[in-house]
């Protein structure tokens, strides 16, 4: 006898059809159940991701503000909605100003889908010209065109879990927090 033969126990070898079925059914079933978890903790981690890497970029805008002595700006791509991304530039407006302002980007986000900002991102609009973005003079504080202070909040969802949302509150010191409604319902206010 080779050693690939299998050995019989009491005449029996294995396990059988009936055996094999249920246990696919069970693992079906778990599968079945398990699949909005995981979908959900999927959703979840895509969105906080996307909050982190803007609130970083917000940073980096601030603080180069900061460095630089000049303004820098978080806008979307285009003058478009924020889900098309954003892009971290040089803030200044060479209409507004007398001498040359050469615009620098320093680096960008490309399309963001299935997350998007409700409402179209339109909390950091600026009521005067009507352009979104985050501008940071050279002091760090977040401002409006017209020298107004911004405090505010984007509203992060996702288009796979409608019940998923993630806001990202600037306070007034520049201090940025993502806060989870479902959770830190207190926070988020």
């Amino acid at each position: 006898m080779n050693n690939f033969d299998l050995k019989v126990v009491d005449g029996q070898s294995g396990f059988s059809l009936l055996e094999l079925m249920a246990v696919v059914l069970i693992v079906a079933i778990i599968a079945i159940i398990s699949m909005p978890l995981l979908s959900h903790q999927i959703a979840s981690r895509e969105i906080e991701t996307i909050a982190r890497r803007f609130i970083a970029h917000a940073h980096f805008a601030r603080q180069q503000a900061l460095h630089l002595g000049a303004s820098v700006i978080i806008t979307p791509h285009a003058d478009g909605p924020w889900e098309r991304g954003w892009v971290v530039k040089s803030g200044c407006i060479a209409k507004q100003m007398r001498f040359q302002c050469p615009e620098k980007a320093w680096f960008s986000q490309g399309e963001i889908k299935p997350i998007y900002f409700k409402g179209g991102g339109r909390q950091f609009m600026d009521p005067h010209s009507g352009k979104r973005g985050i501008l940071f003079n050279a002091a760090g504080a977040a401002k409006t065109g017209q020298g107004g202070f911004v405090a505010n909040r984007l509203i992060l969802g996702h288009l796979n879990d409608a019940g998923l949302e993630r806001q990202l509150i600037l306070g007034s010191g520049g201090r940025w927090r993502i806060c989870d409604p479902t959770r830190d319902a207190k926070r988020c206010h």
